[in-house]
């Protein structure tokens, strides 16, 4: 049910659609976004009971630039979508700003491409950043940068994006809001006989057949987008409920284990997922050799690999790639993200991070593989 996977659920990532944010394009919505705001501030807070990690994806920059500018109807071309979603964007931010403010939140704006998470070292960097602001009680509020991109504001929509912040987060949970209560069989606005869906496994293609393109002129998306944004999110082990934004209270209703909207449940958990993806990386750009005391503290206490217990270095792997760690006799016992490039591991092996700064000009993480990007080998 709904209830359980909501209400265990600790990091959550909640995306609001453009005809919520801007009332159907009628420019942002204060009264929306500042309810919102005050959910999500419970939400961190832990309210009545504990605390949650939770990020907004919220689209609207577009249609709420395109009522700063006077625009009637969306513009086909593309320089004139960048130039809506500059103007909009500065709106937005300020908005959720002002609104998380008022609930005694800190907010930041991160604006992603779906190349920035297609990229080994940005999505590494987007993800510490992201974990980050996470850890400082911070609510990331983001959207797609669509002033500098062109094919995702034709065929995209932050419903993908919503599904991969999931992943790039390893989010327990993705919350899609939109304007309809969840999923039916069909269309409800034509067929009155379409059904409402309760649960569903996320992925079953069944979904993908009843989906069809239900959803409004102001935004991208429409239903398929959410049920294919399901089956992504699921992928890294993130389950989605598809809930309508207008029900009152309807995040802390949803973690208070109320069962609301749709709930699309992944068939893998977390761990699994992240376990199961490093382990069938068939191209492993290259590998460490550690001593006895490094595998050691990776085998029996899971924890994270420090360049001072590494030997030796192979390959030419850049930042965020998958590499092996190997023990002294070359058995390899782990596979995991490396946070430094070949040539800068080289560098760090034997040495304490006291030492990095001096020797790379800067400092960044303290880990060469961090333990929660680390799956140890099979024996």
């Amino acid at each position: 049910m709904v209830s359980s996977v909501l209400r265990d659920a600790r990091r959550i990532v909640v995306k609001v659609g453009s005809s919520l944010v801007t009332n159907e394009g009628r420019g942002l919505d204060e009264a929306a976004i500042g309810e919102w705001s005050r959910q999500l501030a419970a939400l961190v807070r832990g309210d009545g009971g504990v605390p949650r990690e939770v990020v907004m994806v919220s689209s609207g920059a577009i249609a709420e630039g395109m009522k700063r500018l006077g625009w009637v109807a969306r513009p086909q071309e593309i320089h004139e979508l960048q130039a809506a979603a500059a103007v909009g964007q500065m709106g937005l931010a300020q908005m959720y700003e002002t609104k998380l403010r008022e609930q005694g939140m800190g907010s930041a704006q991160v604006l992603l491409t779906h190349a920035d998470l297609a990229d080994r070292e940005r999505y590494l960097n987007a993800r510490s950043t992201l974990l980050t602001l996470l850890r400082l009680g911070v609510v990331p509020v983001i959207n797609e940068n669509d002033t500098v991109v062109t094919d995702e504001i034709k065929f995209g929509d932050n419903d993908t994006l919503g599904a991969l912040v999931a992943n790039l987060v390893e989010a327990d949970a993705l919350v899609i809001l939109t304007d309809q209560k969840g999923l039916y069989t069909a269309d409800p606005r034509r067929d009155p006989a379409a059904q409402f869906v309760h649960e569903a496994n996320a992925g079953d293609p069944a979904l993908e057949a009843m989906a069809g393109g239900a959803g409004s002129s102001i935004g991208k998306g429409g239903m398929i987008t959410k049920i294919l944004a399901a089956k992504r999110a699921a992928g890294s082990g993130a389950s989605t409920v598809i809930a309508w934004g207008r029900e009152p209270d309807v995040l802390v209703r949803l973690v208070d284990g109320q069962a609301l909207g749709t709930l699309l449940v992944a068939q893998t958990q977390k761990k699994q997922a992240r376990k199961q993806w490093m382990a069938d990386h068939l191209q492993l750009r290259g590998a460490v050799t550690v001593d006895a005391g490094a595998a050691a503290k990776l085998r029996e206490e899971g924890k994270s690999l420090l360049p001072i217990g590494m030997t030796a270095v192979e390959g030419d792997f850049s930042r965020g790639d998958v590499i092996a760690v190997r023990d002294e006799a070359g058995a390899e016992i782990a596979r995991g993200l490396a946070n430094y490039a070949a040539a800068e591991a080289r560098l760090l092996c034997r040495k304490p991070s006291s030492e990095f700064e001096k020797l790379l000009g800067y400092t960044a993480e303290t880990e060469m593989v961090h333990r929660d990007n680390l799956v140890l080998s099979v024996a």
